[in-house]
């Protein structure tokens, strides 16, 4: 019946834990900050509380003596802290790239049914009929302010291993700088229409080679001359620009693949919604850009956090563990520590409370070790992936505050866990028992 016993007591508090790892993940910061006060008044003001820390001072106080085994514990836990923060960084400055490069003040129109545009066909004759319709603003001449474009992906080298990657090569016109302003040259000049020539984005230079201004590459066997280079701070870097009519010639291509239009006033989307669906001529789709760029980075941003949730799980087990080893051997060298105190009139409670703080202490320093270095080597490093158009898009890792306090909070939880069953052995310790094998 003692087995029994024992063995339904840890799996009440195997699942207690478990429920309290879920609430503490998704705890926000108010709740964690409410939980730090709570303990600290108990700390402060309590007897419990008061003698929980005194032996916790003596633990952390001989932590120098035994930092060799303490060390396995705040390595393992700064590497799980390391990676999962790297990975969700990724996947947010890959959904921050995406999502920069649009707003709600624009419109993206494709063929009905069509997830990107290099599935999208808009017809010539189509393009004079959408801007026709309401919704859509008009440039000072009175013209609808509206870019038709073309969108060709194509193989370049890579700078990073001298393999072929799929890049997006722009055709567009004269309008397509008006409708987005953040688009800068910065080096060289813009296009000529007409000529084979082509502008930039730092961030499609930074990726492949051959992209610097005055350079020359071969595509579609002809040769095309670098002329400019821009910066726009969102997806677009990672283009190509070219005259749209002389890549279409190029390609052989009679149509466009987009068309995006600057929205009149608030309700200009609904408006253009509404009359497009009215004229059967326009089996077309419309949405804001920002809803456009958002939906293609969806998928991906999705996969790479489950990834990195599943890589730092996966590592938060082997992290557990190390925690476990080394606090049961920490209890294990101050049996007689512990039976001596209980035995002066020590609780349970205190005791229990005790090596938690030590292992939060060590996860602590983990979480900020791992955190730290995740900033330093990662925030801000440049890499490209595949984006829904099938081309790469050069994007930033952002190390934000919360990822960091996500990893925190994942250090902290790991230090839970492994301290949790030392702990409680601790406190379940006979106090003869621990005498006599000292």
């Amino acid at each position: 019946m003692k087995r029994i016993g024992k063995w339904l007591g840890n799996l009440g508090a195997t699942l207690a834990l478990v429920a309290g790892l879920v609430a503490w993940i998704r705890l926000p910061w108010w709740g964690v900050l409410a939980a730090a006060v709570a303990l600290v008044l108990w700390l402060l003001l309590t007897r419990r509380g008061q003698q929980a820390l005194a032996v916790a001072d003596v633990g952390v106080r001989s932590l120098p003596q035994r930092w060799g085994a303490s060390s396995v514990v705040v390595i393992g836990i700064a590497g799980v802290v390391g990676v999962l923060v790297a990975m969700l960084a990724m996947g947010a400055g890959f959904e921050q790239t995406l999502k920069q490069t649009g707003d709600e003040a624009t419109a993206i129109v494709l063929r009905g049914g069509s997830q990107a545009e290099t599935n999208s066909v808009i017809t010539r004759d189509q393009v004079p009929l959408i801007g026709s319709l309401p919704g859509i603003a008009r440039n000072a001449d009175g013209t609808p302010a509206l870019s038709p474009e073309l969108s060709q992906v194509v193989n370049l080298v890579t700078r990073a291993d001298g393999t072929d990657a799929n890049a997006q090569f722009r055709g567009v016109g004269e309008a397509a700088w008006r409708i987005r302003p953040q688009i800068r040259i910065v080096e060289g000049r813009r296009f000529t229409p007409g000529k084979r020539e082509i502008v930039v984005g730092r961030g499609a230079q930074r990726q492949y080679v051959g992209l610097d201004v005055g350079s020359r590459i071969e595509l579609a066997n002809q040769e095309w001359t670098v002329v400019g280079a821009f910066v726009s701070g969102d997806s677009h870097e990672s283009e190509l620009w070219a005259d749209a009519e002389t890549l279409a010639s190029t390609y052989q291509r009679q149509s466009y693949q987009s068309v995006t239009a600057r929205l009149l006033g608030k309700d200009g989307l609904k408006r253009l919604k509404a009359a497009m669906a009215a004229d059967p001529r326009l089996k077309l789709d419309v949405m804001t850009t920002r809803d456009y760029y958002a939906r293609q980075s969806e998928g991906l941003t999705r996969l790479i956090r489950i990834l990195g949730i599943v890589i730092g799980a996966i590592m938060a087990v082997g992290a557990v563990f190390g925690a476990l080893n080394t606090m049961y051997a920490a209890v294990a060298t101050r049996a007689r520590e512990i039976a001596t105190l209980r035995a002066l009139g020590f609780r349970g409670l205190p005791v229990v409370v005790a090596v938690m703080l030590e292992t939060m202490l060590l996860a602590l320093l983990g979480g900020l070790l791992g955190g730290a270095l995740a900033w330093l080597l990662f925030n801000g490093y440049s890499v490209s992936t595949l984006s829904g158009n099938f081309s790469q898009v050069v994007f930033q890792f952002r190390v934000s505050p919360e990822l960091l306090w996500t990893g925190l909070k994942w250090a902290l939880g790991i230090g839970l866990v492994g301290g949790l069953f030392p702990a409680l052995r601790a406190a379940r310790l006979p106090v003869t028992e621990a005498l006599r094998a000292a």
